[in-house]
């Protein structure tokens, strides 16, 4: 196989460059190896990407290093006008960050400290928390409900009337189930009107028809103080590329800006997006794909008589019966990495969907038994 090295070795910078046409071809041959079945692996099966990579349309484009020399201010101002024609706002309602995880420091920068406390749920999508405890906030982590939902209810209580912001991860990371949107409609209307709210729709991509969801993007509350995150690692491929954002109001979202680099994007990940959103076969492809993944998955699953929580991801969390740690290492020595403990649900892995042959390989290790 061809690496980076020996093909700029052989074939000399120049003349890569020059070859732009074949060059997405090149990169796709370097930049990520086979990892089933071939020895070595592991399958990755544990962070939630895209097995299937970025769109076609993105693997086409030509040359990579294409303004490569220049700084990206007007490319960030064209993907900013293109996200806000999407959402039906102005380009000053719109943040954009190094992968959605860079509009959450934002948030936990702009609306908690001292004093003003991150209400989140647990488990969820832990990095929001980390981030505003080196503020030296009080972040009040609330477990779920039974059913695996936020407890809006608890969430309200511990907000009080001293929360800066309160973080929803909808569907959630790593349950991969839904809040449903009225739910989360009366919550926000019964917060106080100094706490912010940030909806993190990362997964949104993956939902679907459902009649518990609806996007806090596509339907907007006429409420100034939410605050929704997307990302192009998910649905889009380009989880390695970094780039997020952030939609709000203006006050909001110049609260946010206030905290992030005068230049946080690559022109080429800012490329990589442009032409991801161009594409609605692609983006409709991978829907279709993830939809059909999963419910084979649902399936398998159930011929095993296995317990899951609904799905509105492109991941699965599954009841394994056993602690979770002695599954995670049995699936180690057989090559397959699966999600990591999510305490206190400590005997469910999280399974994220990869390519058919490495879920076939997935359950060849699960029949195998520990």
């Amino acid at each position: 196989m061809l690496t980076r090295r020996s093909f700029f070795k052989t074939a000399g910078l120049g003349a890569a460059v020059a070859a732009s046409a074949n060059f997405s071809t090149e990169l796709l041959s370097w930049a990520e190896p086979a990892r089933a079945p071939q020895p070595g692996g592991p399958i990755l099966l544990n962070s939630n990407e895209n097995a299937y990579g970025p769109f076609p349309s993105v693997l086409a484009m030509g040359n990579p290093f294409l303004e490569a020399h220049r700084y990206p201010d007007h490319r960030i101002d064209l993907l900013g006008e293109k996200l806000a024609a999407l959402h039906k706002v102005s380009n000053h309602q719109l943040v954009a960050g190094c992968g959605s995880s860079e509009i959450l420091r934002l948030a936990a920068c702009a609306f908690t400290g001292v004093g003003r406390k991150l209400v989140m749920a647990a488990p969820t999508f832990e990095s929001i928390g980390d981030y505003a405890e080196v503020l030296h906030t009080e972040v009040v982590r609330v477990p779920l409900a039974a059913n695996f939902t936020h407890d809006l209810g608890a969430m309200l209580k511990a907000a009080g009337t001293d929360a800066g912001l309160v973080y929803i991860c909808n569907p959630n990371n790593p349950t991969a189930n839904l809040t449903p949107r009225k739910d989360l409609e009366e919550f926000i209307a019964r917060l106080p009107r100094n706490t912010m709210v940030l909806m993190d729709e990362a997964y949104h991509d993956f939902v679907g028809d459902h009649p518990d969801y609806v996007s806090f993007l596509e339907r907007p509350v006429d409420d100034d103080r939410v605050v929704v995150a997307r990302t192009f690692s998910k649905i889009y491929g380009l989880a390695g590329m970094r780039l997020g954002y952030g939609v709000g109001s203006k006050a909001a979202i110049k609260t946010m800006s206030a905290h992030r680099l005068s230049d946080p994007l690559n022109t080429l990940v800012i490329r990589c997006a442009m032409v991801s959103l161009d594409d609605a076969a692609g983006h409709r492809q991978a829907q279709q794909r993830n939809a059909a993944d999963r419910a084979e998955f649902i399936r398998q699953a159930a011929a095993r008589k296995i317990t899951t929580i609904p799905s509105s991801t492109n991941f699965v969390m599954v009841h394994t019966g056993k602690p979770i740690r002695g599954v995670i290492e049995h699936f180690r020595k057989n090559n397959v990495a699966i999600g990591r403990p999510f305490p206190p649900l400590d005997t469910y892995a999280r399974i994220s969907l990869g390519k058919p042959q490495e879920m076939k390989e997935f359950w060849k290790v699960w029949d195998g038994g520990s």
